[in-house]
């Protein structure tokens, strides 16, 4: 059996005439960027956020140094994350002007740890991101605690968390913004790239909609800005894919359920942690393999089986070539959970359209190996 890693044709199938209408709706509009179905998707998900402001944006590296840019954050500054996150969270930080500082993840959740945040606070830090690493949120009420106490601003990198929550908090509510994207492998993609920011901030958004368009809220140019726009076309899809978002996430933690009971007693490799009380939206299911040089086998082994396994990420952001060691960039502490976390993680298949076959033949497949490993 062949069981894929994404599942976007089958999602454009299940609504294809929802977002075809809006593309239609686009197209004899002539309005294509900056036009009213974007304002009509902004006002969905600023409502769908529970935020006052939604800002659609070219993707999502855009999305956190435009809010970077939008708190006078640059040159000279230094900003706080995790090293086991895509590298586009630092280099947003990088292309700000500001020093990436790096610190090390939550064994368990694999998200920022909130106990290493305090050592890498020096006169120079403006602000913190944390990550809500494959679709479960960080620890925000501890962040925002140590945010509060140092005068540090917040910002969440919710590229892989849309529809979390923590027990007690919403996104967006114990921070200054929060950054999305919506490449179509995300659990809201587009069929492109896009981005969006949602804040309650009024100053944040005003800046960023000047930003996003060349620094001019209309016709006039008060400021040098940039080209990131979310275009109306990626707009309809986003409006029309939004108003099923919650029923999809419904799905993937119902095949991430699946997924750890079937893998229950696994002896080779250990399962996703979910925060008691966290709505863990499951962008990926990741397991880690107990012995990192046992790693490429498994992988290899699913993929000869044709389970589309893969790894996100393997290879840490200070361990990769394109780090810039010096002004930009520093490590405070250990990055041990963090290294572990690259050399040991397999995403299996998980996206909303899976059969209970495919799921079950995953399973199947990862236990055989495991047995075979023991």
């Amino acid at each position: 059996m062949q069981t894929p890693f994404y599942g976007n044709v089958r999602q454009y199938l299940s609504i294809k005439d929802e977002i075809d209408g809006n593309i239609q709706k686009v197209l004899m509009s002539g309005s294509f960027v900056m036009g009213p179905m974007l304002t009509q998707f902004e006002k969905e998900f600023a409502a769908y956020t529970g935020s006052t402001y939604a800002i659609g944006v070219g993707n999502g590296t855009d999305a956190i140094w435009l809010v970077l840019m939008a708190l006078g954050i640059g040159p000279g500054d230094e900003v706080i994350t995790h090293a086991n996150t895509f590298f586009a969270t630092a280099e947003a930080i990088w292309i700000a002007g500001a020093k990436a500082v790096l610190i090390d993840c939550d064994p368990r959740t694999k998200c920022i740890d909130p106990k290493k945040i305090e050592a890498a606070i020096t006169p120079r830090t403006k602000a913190i991101i944390p990550v809500h690493l494959y679709g479960q949120c960080a620890d925000m009420r501890a962040i925002k605690v140590i945010a509060d106490k140092h005068k540090l601003a917040v910002i969440e990198d919710n590229a892989q968390g849309i529809d979390g929550r923590g027990d007690t908090f919403k996104q967006g509510e114990l921070s200054d913004a929060v950054a999305t994207s919506f490449i179509i492998q995300k659990n809201l993609g587009c069929f492109g790239d896009g981005g969006a920011v949602t804040t309650n901030r009024a100053d944040i958004n005003e800046k960023i909609r000047k930003l996003r368009n060349h620094g001019s809220a209309k016709r006039e140019h008060h400021s040098f800005g940039f080209n990131s726009r979310l275009d109306d076309i990626q707009a309809g899809v986003l409006s029309a894919k939004l108003k099923h978002i919650t029923a999809w996430t419904d799905l993937r933690i119902k095949w991430a359920a699946r997924y750890s009971a079937g893998l229950k007693g696994a002896k080779t490799f250990d399962l996703p942690y979910v925060t008691p009380g966290y709505r863990h939206v499951f962008h990926l299911y990741v397991i880690e393999t107990k012995n990192p040089a046992k790693r490429e086998s498994l992988l290899k082994f699913l993929n000869a089986q044709g389970v589309d396994a893969k790894t996100h990420y393997s290879i840490a952001i200070h361990q990769q070539e394109g780090y810039p060691w010096g002004k930009q960039a520093q490590i405070v502490g250990s990055l041990t959970n963090a290294e572990r976390n690259a050399a040991t993680c397999i995403s299996l298949p998980m996206f909303p359209e899976l059969t209970t076959e495919e799921v079950d033949y995953v399973i199947a497949k990862v236990m055989e190996w495991d047995k075979a490993n023991a």
